[in-house]
């Protein structure tokens, strides 16, 4: 069998634009609004929202300055220039382990989620291996076709997720939004980590830009990209609170799901629309898996230059497995969930902001 090659292996800035919200948004989003509620009074969630996605963008547009300036040169070989290479060498594995860590979450948090609501008799081993065989298909190909997926699933995930939206005002209500500004700034405080959990991935941008033909046009697309899962995440959990409240919405699993199941189409035309919903957002999850994977496929592949891609896929793929299967239940996904997107997000913005600075410093250029 002769693998099918693409012509062109380079992206665009368009493309970038594309594949961050595709890596941002995955399973966090279905439980987000819980994670808001429990720690805001009213709807005042979205100040977190607001406030912790600026920061985001920030980080992003800052990862992405720095890339750009090294055109064509992957995060080992700038980072290099700027703090020698075994410093790098360390850097780039600390990458690989946080993106094998992401990959076996989603894996896992689907597995648990599909055998809640579709699969009650199918072991979670099963679901994990099925679901990681398709993602170990689609990242063995061309890289360029991971990019073609993700122009192809984005604007319909975001479709079905203003269309859960549209689909909940009628049962939508102004008051279950009261109080506004309620929570104490201690408590916006306590509860800012909460609203920039739901921003992991956001590093790619250190790997990826080096395929991007013209990087200048990096930094304003990361930005543009970045600010979809910001409203895309604001929406959702408005619309959460107006649908439950902050009491219910504090007290269900996973909101988003359950946002899904109260969708009521006029005419009766479609009566299990959370089924649908959820084929659509495993395409989210399974971007986010594949560019996980594929992100530490590239960076061991500037370290161990010498080897080929698929030996490093058989590497990963056992790896991602056995830790997808180390937690025992839904609680300890949620715990390894949180502990992976304090590390992965305090690390990617302290590298980011270290490297600038000392690339500002020493004017590498």
């Amino acid at each position: 069998m002769k693998w099918f090659e693409y012509g062109n292996e380079k992206i665009s800035h368009r493309e970038i634009l594309v594949a961050i919200p595709s890596m941002v948004i995955a399973v966090g989003i279905l439980s987000q609004p819980r994670d808001l509620a429990a720690a805001t009074v009213g709807s005042d969630g979205w100040i977190l929202l607001v406030v912790s996605g600026g920061i985001i963008v920030f980080i992003t547009w800052l990862m992405a300055r720095l890339a750009s300036k090294f055109p064509r040169q992957s995060f080992l070989t700038y980072s290099s220039k700027i703090v020698t290479k075994p410093v790098a060498v360390v850097m780039t594995f600390i990458f690989i382990a946080i993106a094998i860590a992401l990959a076996a979450l989603e894996v896992r948090a689907i597995s648990d989620i599909a055998k809640q609501y579709l699969f009650d008799r199918t072991p979670v081993e099963i679901i994990s291996l099925s679901f990681l065989l398709v993602v170990v298909y689609a990242v063995s190909g061309s890289r360029a076709g991971i990019f073609r997926l993700n122009l192809m699933f984005l604007p319909i995930i975001l479709f079905i997720a203003i269309a859960v939206f549209v689909f909940n005002i009628g049962w939508f209500s102004l008051d279950n939004l009261l109080p506004v500004f309620e929570t104490s700034f201690t408590g916006l405080g306590k509860g800012l980590p909460t609203g920039l959990l739901s921003f992991m991935g956001f590093g790619i941008i250190l790997f990826y830009t080096s395929l991007v033909e013209n990087p200048a046009k990096v930094p304003r697309s990361a930005v543009i990209g970045m600010c979809i899962p910001v409203l895309l995440y604001i929406l959702i959990f408005i619309t959460s609170i107006g649908v439950f409240g902050n009491a219910v919405t504090s007290d269900l699993i996973f909101p988003t799901i359950e946002l899904a199941k109260e969708v009521d189409i006029p005419g009766g035309f479609f009566e299990r629309f959370e089924s649908i919903f959820f084929v659509i957002w495993i395409m989210a999850i399974f971007n986010t898996t594949v560019m996980a994977i594929d992100v530490a496929l590239l960076a061991l592949s500037s370290i161990f230059k010498n080897k080929s891609k698929m030996k490093h896929v058989c590497i990963l793929s056992p790896l991602v497995y056995v830790i997808a299967m180390y937690p025992e239940d839904l609680l300890d996904v949620s715990a390894l969930g949180g502990y992976l997107s304090y590390f992965a997000i305090s690390y990617t913005s302290i590298v980011t902001i270290l490297l600038s600075v000392i690339a500002k410093v020493r004017k590498v250029k």
